[in-house]
């Protein structure tokens, strides 16, 4: 694999729990597979001080705990982790960062190539850029420049318009990474080839063939302490306006003129202005929310979202959602689209489900069930990486009685393949200019669009409901109404092969 030019990678945020799990343990990783430049170097910023060693020392823990590719810590990585104490809110500090960054640049031999990593609260983000701007760090003219932002990328439209405005009065489009962490998933990044490198899947990926599909992320856990977030975000803002509307446009998209960022990035962005808007007096018959309350699991006493710690007794915040909605094109005319998200659900599980038509004419429906049977072939993003496709065999002996049979495919059935994690991916897809897994800002634009007028109907309208849910259980039963006919969502297990409610 080719390797990125000579750069440093500087941290905004080096101290938090976001660099000290996620990002230096991917680089340790990308290290240990001699992914990184000969030259290179990260230069974590704070204002808590440290030193060289003291930095070296913090990340070193989280690289043993957090690491994907377990064994010692690389003595020479740990050699290339600098550390430089700041306040980032002044702009008059900045000075002193340049000379310091300049001068690192100059002993390792980067080359003038800076890729800056916001790992800040959401309200440093039209800060920084300014300020690097001021100092000169976001001129591309000597090296390139490169800038890292973490979500929530606004709160609603307005707020999301006004950072993209922001951040272009100082950093170029093809400069600014948007970074989504589901999208490094590599089973996420399967959904391309398995949809256009297989002639059996894409003739019949359209409204002929599909009968609906269906989106599906739930955690098994809690707020826990981030109860203090969560009632500023709720699942509609911290999950579906970018993981699932993004799953849901790789499943959607048209094939790209070629596999390039442009291309797939354009594509992307058809689909999300294609989404059918959902009018704010037709919220409550499509979008269900609810909340998890008090509840017995598996013998222990869980906690409602009410009784967690930094959350108003009274909230209203939504823990699940679950939502159907159209996307008004050609392809998919008429195909309803299932998105479902929640905590304290029984399972911690993503998934892609495709639900196709039923067989026109029913020769073997001895069974009414049978009559309701569809092929599904089930996308499997996480636990138990993967493919699953349903499909109706004969049972043996007299007759002939169907039973729904799988043909699976897991990762981890290929021996000796190592699955990085995504930020691994999405580092080195930064350092390598390669902006395909990153966000484009119309595209941000485009979610927030659709998601808005939810919003705006849940707080001018206090008379929607917000439906509890005991907690270990798959949500409201209202979130069934959601989908037509006899049929109801997938409750996934664990493992993907494993039959529905295995886990209740």
């Amino acid at each position: 694999m080719k390797k990125p030019d000579n750069h440093i990678l500087v941290i905004f945020g080096a101290s938090g729990d976001l660099t000290h799990r996620k990002l230096v343990p991917a680089l340790a990783d990308l290290h240990k597979q001699d992914l990184l430049p000969e030259k290179f170097a990260v230069l974590g910023l704070g204002r808590t001080p440290l030193t060289n060693e003291q930095f070296r020392e913090k990340m070193s823990t989280g690289i043993q705990e957090f690491s994907s590719k377990k064994g010692d810590v690389p003595n020479g990585f740990l050699k290339r982790l600098y550390y430089y104490s700041f306040n980032t809110k002044e702009g008059a500090e900045y000075k002193g960062f340049k000379d310091y960054l300049l001068a690192l640049d100059k002993e390792i031999g980067s080359g003038g190539n800076f890729i800056f990593y916001l790992a800040t609260p959401p309200s440093m983000y039209p800060l920084i850029p300014r300020f690097l701007s001021e100092q000169g760090l976001s001129r591309d003219d000597k090296g390139f420049r490169r800038l890292i932002v973490e979500k929530p990328f606004g709160h609603d439209l307005a707020s999301a318009r006004q950072l993209n405005r922001e951040l272009l009065n100082y950093f170029k489009e093809e400069q600014i990474y948007r970074i989504d962490h589901y999208l490094g998933k590599e089973t996420v990044q399967n959904l391309l080839v398995t949809r256009f490198s297989n002639g059996i899947y894409e003739p019949l990926w359209n409204r002929n063939y599909i009968h609906h599909v269906e989106v599906t992320s739930t955690e098994d856990i809690g707020v826990g302490n981030r109860g203090g977030y969560y009632e500023e975000s709720g699942a509609l803002r911290d999950m579906v306006q970018n993981h699932l509307l993004l799953l849901t446009s790789l499943v959607a998209m048209e094939p790209p003129a070629l596999i390039n960022a442009e291309s797939i990035r354009n594509e992307i962005v058809k689909v999300l202005q294609s989404l059918r808007p959902i009018p704010k007096e037709e919220v409550p018959r499509y979008v269900i929310r609810g909340q998890y309350i008090e509840s017995e699991v598996k013998g222990q006493h869980v906690k409602g979202y009410r009784q967690e710690k930094g959350v108003d007794p009274k909230s209203r915040v939504e823990t699940f959602v679950a939502m159907k909605f159209y996307i008004d094109n050609w392809r998919w005319a008429g195909v309803p689209f299932y998105i479902r998200t929640g905590k304290m659900l029984p399972t911690r599980v993503t998934e892609i489900v495709i639900h196709f038509q039923p067989t026109p004419h029913h020769l073997f429906a001895d069974d009414p069930a049978i009559i309701r049977q569809q092929n599904q072939l089930v996308i499997r993003i996480q636990p138990d990486e993967g493919l699953l496709l349903k499909f109706g065999m004969k049972v043996p002996g007299a007759g002939f009685r169907v039973q729904d049979v799988n043909m699976d495919f897991h990762y981890s059935d290929l021996s000796d393949t190592y699955l990085p994690s995504a930020y691994e991916r999405l580092l080195l897809d930064c350092m390598l200019g390669d902006p395909t897994l990153y966000s484009r800002g119309d595209a941000v634009e485009a979610a927030w669009n659709f998601i808005d007028p939810i919003l705006q109907a849940w707080k001018e309208e206090p008379c929607i409901k917000v439906h509890g849910y005991p907690a270990g259980t798959w949500g409201p039963e209202e979130a069934d109404e959601l989908i037509e006919g006899d049929m109801t969502w997938r409750y996934p297990c664990k493992n993907l092969s494993d039959g529905n409610y295995c886990e209740l």
